[in-house]
């Protein structure tokens, strides 16, 4: 899942300090509930620790009633595909269902990576990929497949 839309009001913000703006807390709710309504609950949440993107974390969690931790690595800001992959690679195999909130570009690279498909991942949207793995250790290039690709901006009409 890709952060909520984050608020340009204060220039003097770093990019990592950035809060999400109404629109961004309201997609982030929608989203949770969505979750919620189709069953979709993680094991694990792990999320940038960036403050657009741990917001959106936590607004997922209490709006869908998700039970799994929320994670923080400051490694999947700014991180490339590759680092995400590592990242996952690293995930422990007690973890059958992650939910990983992070930033573009390197969300959309991620998911070209794992799925062979190029698709846009705007603020709040969740895509759902299946592991054709049996450890997360075995993740890779092209292993896995998008179940689907949810963008708030379509389904809160």
């Amino acid at each position: 899942m890709r952060h909520a839309k984050s608020s340009w009001d204060n220039p003097e913000l770093a990019d990592f300090d950035r809060p999400l703006n109404q629109r961004g807390l309201k997609a982030a709710a929608f989203m949770g509930k969505l979750m919620k309504e189709r069953g979709i609950e993680p094991d694990l949440i792990l999320s940038s620790p960036a403050r657009r993107a741990a917001h959106t974390a936590q607004i997922v969690k209490r709006e869908g009633q998700l039970l799994a931790e929320i994670s923080y690595d400051e490694k999947i800001y700014e991180a490339s595909p590759l680092t995400l992959l590592y990242l996952l690679k690293r995930v422990d195999n007690a973890v059958n269902s992650l939910l990983l909130i992070g930033h573009n570009p390197g969300f959309e690279s991620l998911l070209k990576l794992l799925t062979s498909e190029t698709r846009s991942m705007p603020t709040a949207a969740l895509a759902k990929i299946t592991m054709l793995i049996e450890n997360w250790s075995d993740i890779n290039e092209h292993c896995g497949k998008l179940e689907f690709l949810i963008k708030p901006k379509e389904e809160m009409r």
